[in-house]
This record gives C-alpha cells, sequence and structure tokens, in this order.
C-alpha cells in the first residue's frame, strides 16, 4: 500500500491556484473561455476498460451489482466464482492482463474512424486506476497489466494527432461497493486511504441527488482532489471528463480547487483545456455541457457534447452486448453536430486488449462515410437553422434506447466553404429529396443556385429551385446519410 502526505499535496495545489489566474470561487472562474481549438471538435472516442471487462458480465456495474442480493449478476456471480467471501472483485485483478493491449492499433482504428479526440476512462467507479500513480497501488502499472495504460494512449494519441482527454469517475467509488456489507462478503470491517475497498460505505437512494445522506467525508473529497490533479500533471489531459455525482453540494469547494488548479496549470503552460460534466454540477459558462445518452432538440450558441455507447446495454464488453447500427450512429452525430454538438461515442475493448468485430466494423464504417463526406462536416459550422423534418428528437439524457426513425424529409444543414450543405438522413427509395426551408422567396435560400454537388464524390446532381423548395435528384443503394453541396452562382 502507497501512502502520502494529504497536507503537502493540498498545499502545492493550493499554491499553484495562488499563483494563477483563476482563483477557487466562482466569479473567477466564470472567465473561462471554451478554447478555439474546441471549436472544431465534431467526433471522439470514449473508452470504457478495466477490471470489470474479466467477468464481462451485465454492465461495467457488475462491481456493484455482484454485491446487491438478489440481483442477476450476484447471481452469476455466485453460480459461476462462488460465495463473495471466498472470491470478491478484488480477485478479478490478476486476471485482468491486457496481454493483447497496443495502444498504436487501437487509436490507428479511431483514425480511421475519422475521430478528432480520444478520451480513455482512467479511473470507473471500481476504483482501479488504468495509470501509474503515486497515491495507490492498485493500478494497471503496479497489478494486472503491468502497463500505463492511459499513458500509452497519450503517447499514441498525440503522435496521431488525436486530441487527448481523460475521465474521472472516482468520486463515485465512495459508495460503490458498499452492498457488499449487507452480508457475508469480503468487504466488511474498517478500510483505509489506499486499500481498494475503501471506504464502501451504503450508497443513497437517490443516486442523483445532490445532497442528503451518504454524505462523501473531508478526507475522501481530499483524496479525489489528489488523485485528479495527479491525472493532470501527469498526463496533461487537453478534456478532463467527469462522469455524475460530482454535483454533491459537500464537495463543491474541492470542485472549484479541482477546476481552478486544472485552468491555472494549463495557463501556466500557455495551454487552454476543457472540462466537460453533467447535471449543472458547474455553473453554467466555467465549463462544456455534456448529455449522457441523449441529444437537444434544437441549436444552441454554445458548445455541448453528447456522450453514448456504441452498445444499448452496456458501456464495457459483454458477452451479450447489444450494438447499434452504424448508419443510426451517423444520424446521431450529423444531429448533434447540426446543433452545434460534438459525439463522444464509446468503445468497449475486451479483457485482453482486443476490440469485437461489431466494434470495428461500426467504427470503419463511420469513417467511411466521414471520409467521403468530410468537408460538409468537419469543415463546416451550423447553419442559421439546424434543419428540418417530421421527425423529432427528443430532448435530454438516457433517450438512445429506442432507436429514432429518420426519413429522407429529415435534414440536417452546415454552412462553410462559401456552401450551404443539406444532408438527408436518410436516402430516398425513389432519388427526390424536397428540401422546404430553401424555397424561393417564402424560404431562407434566395440566392441564384450554381450547383448541387454529392458531396462524396463531387459529381453534379440535377435540381429545380422554385416557390415549393430545392428539389434535388439523386439515387443510391446505400442506406447511409446522403450530404449535399448547395452553392450559389
Amino acid at each position: 500500500m502507497k501512502n502520502y502526505n494529504v497536507d503537502q499535496k493540498l498545499e502545492e495545489i493550493q499554491k499553484v491556484i495562488d499563483e494563477g489566474p483563476y482563483a477557487d470561487d466562482w466569479s473567477s472562474l466564470a472567465s473561462y473561455e471554451v478554447p478555439k481549438w474546441y471549436e472544431g471538435l465534431r467526433f471522439g472516442i470514449f473508452i470504457h476498460y478495466g477490471v470489470f471487462t474479466v467477468p464481462a458480465y451485465d454492465t461495467e456495474w457488475y462491481p456493484r451489482m455482484m454485491y446487491v442480493k438478489d440481483s442477476k449478476a450476484y447471481r452469476h456471480h455466485i453460480e459461476t466464482y462462488g460465495k463473495h467471501t471466498e472470491f470478491g472483485y478484488k480477485d478479478f485483478l490478476p486476471m485482468f492482463r491486457a496481454e493483447n493491449f497496443d495502444a498504436d492499433r487501437w487509436i490507428g482504428i479511431f483514425k480511421k474512424a475519422g475521430a478528432q479526440y480520444v478520451v480513455p476512462v482512467a479511473e470507473h467507479h471500481d476504483g482501479f486506476q488504468l495509470y501509474e500513480s503515486e497515491l495507490s497501488s492498485y493500478n494497471s502499472k503496479d497489478m494486472g497489466p503491468g502497463k500505463d495504460i492511459l499513458g500509452e494512449l497519450k503517447r499514441s494519441a498525440e503522435k496521431a494527432g488525436l486530441v487527448f482527454g481523460a475521465s474521472s469517475h472516482r468520486i463515485e467509488h465512495y459508495f460503490f461497493l458498499g452492498e457488499g456489507r449487507d452480508f457475508d462478503s469480503d468487504i466488511k470491517g474498517e478500510f483505509q486511504r489506499g486499500d481498494f475497498y475503501w471506504p464502501s460505505v451504503k450508497g443513497p437512494s437517490d443516486l442523483d441527488a445532490i445532497d442528503g445522506e451518504c454524505v462523501p467525508t473531508e478526507e475522501f473529497m481530499q483524496d479525489w482532489l489528489v488523485r485528479t490533479c495527479e491525472i493532470i500533471d501527469r498526463y496533461e489531459p487537453k478534456i478532463l471528463y467527469f462522469d455524475w455525482w460530482i454535483q454533491r453540494v459537500e464537495l463543491r469547494p474541492y470542485l472549484k480547487k479541482l477546476i481552478a488548479y486544472y485552468y491555472d496549470r494549463a495557463a501556466r503552460k500557455g495551454q487552454s483545456v476543457i472540462i466537460n460534466y453533467k447535471h449543472d454540477a458547474i455553473p453554467f459558462g466555467i465549463a462544456v455541457p455534456d448529455i449522457e445518452r441523449g441529444q437537444l432538440a434544437s441549436q444552441k450558441p454554445y458548445r455541448w457534447q453528447s456522450d453514448t455507447a456504441m452498445c444499448f446495454n452496456s458501456w464495457c464488453y459483454t458477452v451479450d452486448n447489444k450494438y447499434k447500427k452504424a448508419k443510426d450512429i451517423v444520424c446521431d452525430l450529423v444531429d448533434i453536430n447540426s446543433k452545434n454538438g460534438t459525439l463522444l461515442l464509446n468503445i468497449g475493448p475486451k479483457e485482453d486488449g482486443t476490440f469485437t468485430r461489431e466494434e470495428t466494423d461500426i467504427l470503419l464504417s463511420i469513417g467511411k462515410w466521414l471520409d467521403e463526406n468530410r468537408e460538409a462536416v468537419f469543415e463546416t459550422k451550423p447553419y442559421r437553422i439546424f434543419g428540418e423534418g417530421p421527425t423529432v428528437v427528443a430532448e435530454g439524457g438516457f433517450m438512445d434506447g429506442e432507436v429514432k426513425e429518420f426519413t429522407s424529409s429529415d435534414f440536417r444543414f452546415f454552412a462553410g466553404n462559401g456552401s450551404i450543405y443539406a444532408i438527408a438522413l436518410r436516402p430516398d427509395p425513389k432519388g427526390t429529396y424536397l428540401i422546404r426551408s430553401f424555397a424561393k422567396k417564402q424560404g431562407m435560400l434566395n440566392e441564384k443556385i450554381g450547383s448541387v454537388t454529392l458531396t462524396a464524390d463531387g459529381r453534379k446532381l440535377p435540381f429545380d429551385h422554385n416557390e415549393n423548395g430545392l428539389i434535388i435528384r439523386y439515387e443510391t443503394d446505400s442506406d447511409m446519410p446522403v450530404a449535399f453541396n448547395i452553392t450559389p452562382i
């Protein structure tokens, strides 16, 4: 077990804040501005990888659910591994070997998928760090794989020209394994800082509550701050992503210090960074809001992010994963981009470090479409309106359980290179597309149109422009969205 001087670490953190342009209060942090480089991001890759891929059952919440009596994970654990007193979650640690993990191969596939940034989960709720740490022995360098997974991904990502980020889910570890105290298991007795199961308290009845029961202790919040600052110092992520529970009011003083420290460290190095957050955990304008498994219904004047998984049922690899279709993910990507957002798409590698064939095929299909239509998505900005069409996109998180049935009348608009780009989210079986927003006189496009071309290959397409709209004719056997480049004379 490693130990460290908490007071010394906190003093070092405070010194950086005192010497930097940002103080640890909301009024000072409100002077933050989204950096220019972030304006160009459209598509990134999220990675959920860790010890939970060893059982590969249920979801990445297996570490918690295996201790929830009578849950399917609890029953599966006993049937497969035995009683919890004989085989607990910690006993999976030596089984997590990542023997085929190859950061260059991972990043190479992400690059082919068209990703511009990558955000690995540095530490999930289970408390196992995927990076080298001087604060805890329970990390992938000292145990299991014997590899600094986060560090290797950073080197490969930056070598390939991708923006590197990191995600911390540490705060939820406070209660994540606490259900193991409800019966005779390996989670019993008192744990100390540095123990894998520390503190494993009983969780709140409402996991989304901002206060009330299950108040994190001062010691744990200090540890959270120091751990997160270690990620910042050691890996210098340009994006720092937080899952939920940082909205707890008790954490506010430490959250302010963390944000100030991150922004001040970046400023000292002449860099600019961003933070992603959920559930109004941070006052609006101080960081970039994120919506989990959901989207916004309309275009926004501010940058935002949607994070979602490639699977309907889990963020990590399981033997029963149910995969989305590439065409539906591309539709969501285009919709999100048209509303000034960016999509962070999660992949869940297997324990050995390989990807499933389904994941690889989905990524390569997305990449092929983005490669052919790059100018319509990556070289543009949102248009005056995000689009038109009969299909309503529900606003809010956790809305991706049902596939949206887009039609060939659902368009998303972009502007750039002196052109307007209209993307039909579904091909029309008869090869005729009517864009009503671009009707002559009454519409938004009263210019004389010089040409309409297919963005994918530049071929000129027949069109009519009248009082009913812009009518484009193009036939295809593909089921992917179709991008048109509309150029005025």
